[in-house]
Formats: structure tokens, C-alpha cells, sequence
């Protein structure tokens, strides 16, 4: 179900310089989160600023990260955090210096990041980051143990104060410098998956399943 509530409702999370470049409409929210696989986290902790990388899943409009229970960031209920991804699709190459520039998609959110207590939560978060990062697994592989469920955190944030930023297209050059004869131009930055590689313990002819194959 498509959420209804406004992308930038806050002063911080409302574009200011190049807001052209933003984007109003949550699908492209989702979209953002949807094709990523890593995202940073950051909250501060005993006073500095901490940015982490992280694992992520979404449910509806509330994203979830994980880490070790035994980590000190994952040891509060509930902390202010931010959370970002993006993606890099290009480099852009300009006739001047000060126009080269990157073409991107990022999504930026705000808000307070909140231990889930829930186990039906949970575990139901912890299927979405799996599923995430590796389509169909979660049926495939064995699900937590208890042990392993108690040594996993997980941290919420909701996706009600959130901003996303695009750029694309050709360099933006000054009139005055195009007919200087100076490449421009775009390359684009393509992210693509390898064969798989099996474990050594794969049985000699095991076929990769589906699900794997899909990426």
C-alpha cells in the first residue's frame, strides 16, 4: 500500500540548495531504498558522531537495520539517527573544473531509530533485510535459533521524514565554454553481480538454486 503521508515534512529534510534535483513523490523513496543493499547509518555516541554501514530491509514505510546484541549502538531503546543510501550512476565530465559532477539517486532519513522488542517483528524484520540482500533465502536456509535470535538487534526507523535527491544527464557547462574543444560527457557507473561461486562443502554437480541465479 502507497503511503500518503509527505515526503519532506520538516525543516531538515527539505532540500535547499539545487532542490530541483528533489524528488516529492515516495515511490522514488522507495525506489532508492528498493535497489540498494548497504546503507550508513548515523547517530552520535558518547558525544561524537558516528556514520556505520549496515545492512538494510523495508516494510511498508519503516526500514530496518541489524548488528550484534552485544554492540554498544545497538544497546539503546531508542536514539535520533539518520540514515542514507545512494547510488552512483555516473561520472560526469565537464569542460570546466568547476562543472564536473556525479550522477546519482540518494535518499536521506531522518528520525528516531527504535529497538524492536516484538518477536513477531522481529522476526518479520529480520526476513525482509535477508530477503533484501538475497531474494528467496529465507525460505531456502535454515531460519534463527533462539541463540542466534538473541544474539541479533534490530533497530526500526520510520519513513515519515525523509528526502531524496537526483541527478542525471549531461554536464551543466557555461555558454562561454562550449566551443572549447574539451571532451564531455557521461560514463556510467554500472553495478553488476558475478557467476556464483559454491562453497567448498557444495556437493561436485549441486546445481545453484533459482533464487541465486535470479541476481
Amino acid at each position: 500500500m502507497t503511503s500518503t503521508t509527505p515526503l519532506s515534512p520538516s525543516g531538515r529534510s527539505t532540500l535547499g540548495r539545487l532542490h530541483e534535483r528533489g524528488r516529492a513523490d515516495r515511490a522514488d523513496l522507495y525506489a532508492v531504498l528498493d535497489a540498494g543493499l548497504v546503507c550508513h547509518f548515523g547517530f552520535v555516541a558518547d558525544g561524537a558522531p558516528v556514520v556505520l554501514p549496515a545492512g538494510y530491509g523495508r516494510l511498508g514505510d519503516t526500514i530496518y537495520v541489524h548488528g550484534s546484541s552485544g554492540a554498544r549502538w545497538l544497546r539503546s531503546s531508542e536514539m535520533p539517527a539518520c540514515l542514507t543510501v545512494t547510488h552512483l550512476d555516473g561520472i560526469v565530465y565537464a569542460r570546466s573544473v568547476f562543472h564536473f559532477s556525479m550522477n546519482y539517486r540518494s535518499a536521506v532519513v531522518h528520525g528516531t531509530a527504535r529497538l524492536v522488542t516484538d518477536e513477531t517483528e522481529r522476526r518479520d524484520s529480520l526476513r525482509a533485510i535477508v530477503e533484501h540482500l538475497a531474494p528467496g533465502s529465507w525460505e531456502h536456509a535454515r531460519t534463527p535459533s533462539r541463540r542466534e535470535l538473541a544474539a541479533t538487534a534490530v533497530l526500526s526507523m520510520d519513513l515519515s521524514e525523509a528526502s531524496v535527491k537526483v541527478r542525471s544527464g549531461p554536464p551543466k557547462d557555461d555558454e562561454e565554454d562550449l566551443t572549447d574543444e574539451v571532451w564531455a560527457g557521461v560514463v556510467p557507473v554500472l553495478p553488476t553481480f558475478g557467476a556464483p561461486v559454491p562453497d567448498e562443502h557444495v556437493p561436485a554437480g549441486r546445481a545453484v538454486p533459482e533464487h541465486v541465479t535470479r541476481r
